[in-house]
């Protein structure tokens, strides 16, 4: 039987390959957008899941027993959320709604911003015209008015589900905690083993790691952009670091987006200040990227920058902000896996786990 040269196979595999890839990504991308609120929720359940088994993991070695361990983990959690919510969030959804109401006046004062530099352009022999960008910018008052009103209508049907799909996704990372271990055991069960104990272990390291690392790095960002927006005191800066260190989720990009959106947003109140919380931002984040963002994140992810970027893209356009969030933990769990399964030692790996350990439930 005659043989294709090597070559010819190649790109038979990927003339092949890459439509299949394609039409898969359509499918997944019409089963998100028709399950979408119930991808959601298990979704972010997963996650919180993932993220409180890391502290109940630590109870476990010191002779806790899982049960016992997770309701102290729940309680410690339920006070700290309990504090920054009489403290930090009252604070900054005050900032945050009063803010959202007077971002339309910033951007009617931002004409006089450019009319000054259109003065100042021709003063110096430039013939400078920003009539096109001060028709955008009215354009743009009169679209935030129109969205402050739609949302204004909606709050009270919005308020009661979101308070829905809260308590859901609470109940469901509690029983995920405790009954988690079982269900992934049961679908790892399914795959032969030389493939499911990589994945558990692939799944751990680059999910639980990936978000506990972002989270520390999103948390160090507000928390030092704080007082440093209070000292060059910036109007509602406790509402920008807090979505400066919110951004830090999006990986790669995600703190270099928060700063830029938060600068132009500031730009349309006062330039000057615009340009000093840039630079102070800037130093905060280098500082978080050179000397934390190594220690936490190190390399078990693997991915080039550019699959980092092409991960982001096609997450956003699959699932949007959920997708961006989880794509490149996602795509580097299925390296890790492929890369695993190539090597020759990984039949000595642990145990697969999800949620933990078997639950001890005496």
């Amino acid at each position: 039987m005659r043989r294709f040269p090597a070559n010819l196979q190649n790109l038979l595999l990927i003339g092949l390959g890459f439509p299949v890839i394609g039409l898969n990504l359509w499918v997944l991308s019409q089963f998100f957008r028709y399950f979408e609120h119930l991808v959601t929720v298990l979704t972010i359940a997963a996650l919180i899941a993932f993220l409180l088994n890391y502290p109940v993991k630590i109870l476990e070695r010191v002779h806790f027993r899982r049960v016992p361990a997770i309701v102290c983990v729940l309680l410690i959690t339920l006070t700290l959320l309990t504090i920054l919510g009489v403290t930090v969030v009252p604070n900054a959804i005050d900032q945050t709604t009063e803010l959202v109401k007077q971002i339309p006046q910033w951007i009617l004062a931002s004409n006089d911003n450019i009319n000054a530099w259109e003065e100042w352009g021709k003063s110096k022999g430039f013939p400078i015209d920003f009539n096109v960008l001060r028709t955008q910018i009215n354009a743009k008052i009169d679209t935030q008015l129109q969205i402050i009103g739609s949302q204004a209508v909606g709050l009270a049907v919005g308020t009661v589900s979101g308070v829905v799909d809260t308590l859901s996704i609470i109940v469901l990372s509690v029983y995920m905690l405790i009954y988690g271990d079982r269900l992934w055991l049961g679908i790892v069960a399914l795959l032969p083993e030389r493939i499911g104990i990589p994945l558990s272990e692939s799944l751990r390291l680059n999910f639980q790691n990936f978000f506990i690392s972002q989270l520390l790095l999103g948390t160090f960002m507000a928390s030092i952009l704080t007082p440093i927006f209070f000292v060059l005191q910036v109007p509602f800066g406790l509402s920008f670091a807090i979505f400066i260190g919110a951004a830090e989720l999006i990986p790669f990009i995600g703190a270099s987006l928060g700063i830029g959106l938060v600068t132009i947003v500031i730009m349309l109140k006062n330039f000057a200040l615009g340009i000093s919380v840039l630079i102070a931002s800037i130093i905060i984040q280098q500082i978080k990227d050179n000397l934390l963002a190594p220690k936490l994140m190190g390399e078990f992810i693997g991915l080039n920058p550019i699959s980092i970027l092409i991960c982001l893209l096609t997450g956003g356009q699959i699932a949007g902000l959920l997708g961006v969030i989880v794509s490149v933990p996602l795509v580097g769990t299925i390296k890790g896996t492929i890369d695993r399964v190539r090597q020759p030692s990984h039949s000595n790996l642990s145990q697969p786990e999800f949620a933990g350990e078997a639950v001890d439930s005496e």
